[in-house]
């Protein structure tokens, strides 16, 4: 399995970074998960909420790199 990596994007004859747009996707998954972690109450058991989510952007963007 070869990975083919695009370090930059052309939208539209903009030439956009791809890590742009892996950390677009991330915090726009964040602002998804967000109301769901409220929802199930699970803020409760996190002991420091920016953290965790600072955490969660940095696996997100990780893996949008690895599949995208």
């Amino acid at each position: 399995m070869e990975f083919h990596l695009t370090p930059v994007l052309d939208i539209g004859g903009l030439l956009v970074s791809s890590f742009v747009i892996h950390a677009a996707l991330a915090i726009a998954t964040l602002l998804v998960l967000n109301p769901l972690l409220g929802k199930i109450r699970a803020r409760r058991v996190i002991w420091n909420v920016p953290l965790a989510e600072f955490g969660m952007l940095i696996c997100f963007i990780g893996l949008y790199t690895i599949l995208f």
